[in-house]
């Protein structure tokens, strides 16, 4: 059984059908009343854990975002990446049907979990950890480590502690049985001093436990042939329906439908890591030539302050979506699928 270990987040508990409640794990991390639940994914058969922290989890927003999101009150989003990190083995350990064999780790929101297995002196699971972008990293002030639960002896050079702070993503670099990462050639590029974020030493320093391993779509999903989230359907072999997508688009943007605009789509967390810098500094250049933009995404908020202005500069040329919108994939929007 492959099982998702998931954080309690409204969205989450949401969707998570037929949710029934597997242990209570008692006052954790601050939070009053913890609750590991197992339920199914919408839309497949398959199960998923969900660790269910008021206190930690109920609120706006999302891990990516800085500010308020990072602390609100006395909740501290290593408090609440450390309570999910800690859930991954609990649900092997409290759930009798079911004992992992691989516990599988993904970026610095999920690190810590190869910590605190390493630490488990009865733990059985492997681990790999997955690294989807290095530049998030988790980096939270030393003394959050006395709350974690951790050996003390892991917050030293060879642990966690990482210039003087607690870093997340170095615990899954050093603790983890294997890392790998989204592609061969990034898996080159982070043991590099240029791209390696200052945790390349780590990288380099576990040899062949680092590969890379291309990301990938799901073709039956994302197939133009069958997508029924199109307002017209198309393939390699024929493109007929590619200028009805066109015009859609334009006109649930509030473009002007205009068939001879070239028409660009961005779908992308809005950073200067992403290059998102470069396409506000080419816009002018592209609208003068009659293009079109349309940008969907979220993140820097100067960027996406940058964007917004652009679009309400030039209505019929520049359209912007801030957020993530998961309709567009299920048919009720043609929007940039």
């Amino acid at each position: 059984m492959c099982a998702p270990v998931l954080p309690g987040y409204p969205p989450i508990v949401d969707a998570v059908l037929h949710q029934k409640t597997v242990a209570e794990l008692g006052p954790l991390f601050g939070a009053g009343r913890v609750t590991l639940r197992l339920g199914t994914m919408p839309y497949s058969h398959v199960p998923a854990y969900v660790i269910d922290a008021p206190w930690l989890y109920r609120r706006a927003g999302g891990p990516y975002q800085c500010g308020r999101w990072q602390r609100v009150g006395r909740q501290p989003a290593a408090l609440r990446a450390a309570r999910l990190d800690g859930g991954a083995p609990a649900a092997g350990e409290l759930d009798r049907d079911w004992t992992p064999d691989v516990v599988h780790a993904h970026d610095w929101h999920a690190a810590l979990a190869c910590a605190y297995i390493a630490a488990h002196p009865g733990a059985t699971a492997a681990t790999v950890f997955t690294v989807h972008n290095l530049a998030y990293q988790g980096l939270f002030a030393s003394h959050e480590f006395a709350q974690l639960g951790l050996p003390l002896h892991f917050m030293q050079s060879h642990g966690v502690e990482f210039h003087g702070q607690l870093s997340f993503m170095k615990a899954g670099l050093k603790y983890a049985r294997r890392v790998t990462t989204v592609s061969p050639n990034y898996a080159r590029e982070i043991a590099t001093h240029e791209f390696g974020c200052g945790l390349d030493g780590v990288i380099r320093s576990r040899g062949s436990d680092v590969s890379g391993i291309l990301n990938g779509v799901d073709g039956e999903v994302w197939n133009p042939a069958t997508d029924s989230a199109l307002a017209a359907r198309y393939s390699a072999t024929d493109l007929a329906g590619k200028p009805r997508n066109k015009l859609a688009l334009q006109k649930e943007m509030g473009l002007e439908p205009r068939a001879g605009a070239p028409l660009f789509g961005v779908v992308s967390r809005l950073t200067a890591q992403k290059g998102l810098d470069l396409v506000l500094a080419a816009l002018p250049a592209l609208l003068r030539q009659g293009a079109q933009l349309v940008v969907q995404g979220s993140g820097d908020p100067v960027l996406e302050a940058a964007f917004g202005a652009a679009a309400h500069a030039h209505p019929a040329q520049v359209a912007v979506r801030v957020g993530y919108d998961e309709a567009s994939r299920t048919g009720s929007s043609p929007a940039l699928t």
